[in-house]
């Protein structure tokens, strides 16, 4: 059994983290770029960082046999801040880099004019440098979010099957799903997404661009909640290859409209623990 995470924030996790998403069979992860818990003060704390997520957090992920490549953007909490904001004039130097497969996270926190500002011109970005968007939709008002961001993604030209909309939950999972983008989930205790409930989900709207995600972080969070969730498809009557098309084709295929997604070997390799013990529940 493989597993792609499609949104994972690893610089918030330890090396513990690593070790244990390989044994469970968690070959492949997406990082972007997202707020680290307190205001950045200077874009130059942001190069810090988006080199940080280009070297040394595929060198860590690679220590253990995990394929990890990056989104990069000014995320939608920070889009507000003026010391921030000339981070947008920096992006295309990294939206070129080969780890760099989606603009990501863009899209609203509070759906201010400067969040506005910052997803329409992120959104012009991911369609200069032929790269999908991984847009964040915002933790309040969720449904008004969810529409407001697809009318900007519909306006900005960028076609929607290139379009991930994230954080979603079953009042926005139609919306998203009529327009033709992406559908994201995020497994996160308490405030987003459970694995009954998304095995619900998976039930009613199919498994057709739909993707899974711990969105693990600093926060109280889980990164084997995507192993958890696989694990609740078996148990409900989905199969194996089922699971791997939630857990791997789809994000394969989203993300490798980048054109640079790397897996060399990844979906082959046999993960390190013997057959299926942990996502079936054995021990």
């Amino acid at each position: 059994m493989r597993i792609f995470d499609p949104h994972i924030h690893m610089t918030s996790r330890t090396t513990d983290d690593y070790r244990r998403m390989a044994a469970a069979g968690i070959r492949a992860v997406v990082e972007p770029a997202f707020w680290l818990g307190q205001p950045r003060t200077n874009p130059g704390s942001f190069v810090d960082y988006f080199d940080s997520l280009l070297g040394w957090e595929p060198y860590r992920a690679g220590s253990f046999g995990i394929r990890h490549h990056a989104a990069i953007a000014l995320n939608p909490k920070e889009a507000n801040d003026p010391r921030c904001r000339p981070v947008l004039d920096l992006l295309p130097r990294y939206l070129d880099k080969d780890g760099v497969v989606a603009v990501g996270e863009i899209g609203y926190d509070s759906m201010t004019p400067e969040e506005d500002d910052a997803f329409a011109r992120q959104l012009a970005f991911a369609v200069e440098h032929g790269l999908p968007a991984l847009v964040h939709t915002p933790h309040r008002d969720k449904a008004r979010g969810t529409r407001r961001t697809l009318d900007v993604v519909a306006a900005s030209g960028i076609p929607p099957g290139r379009v991930l909309v994230d954080h979603l939950n079953e009042l926005t999972v139609g919306q998203v799903h009529e327009s033709g983008c992406w559908m994201g989930f995020s497994l996160y205790p308490e405030t987003k997404m459970s694995p009954p409930r998304m095995v619900e989900i998976l039930s009613r709207h199919g498994m057709e661009r739909m993707l899974v995600n711990s969105a693990a972080d600093w926060g109280r969070s889980d990164p084997l909640l995507t192993v958890e969730t696989a694990r609740a498809m078996l148990a409900a009557g989905f199969d194996e290859d089922d699971v791997d098309k939630v857990m791997w084709r789809n994000p394969v295929e989203f993300f490798g409209q980048s054109g640079r997604l790397d897996l060399s070997e990844a979906d082959q390799a046999e993960p390190a623990f013997q057959g299926n013990s942990i996502l079936r529940g054995g021990s």
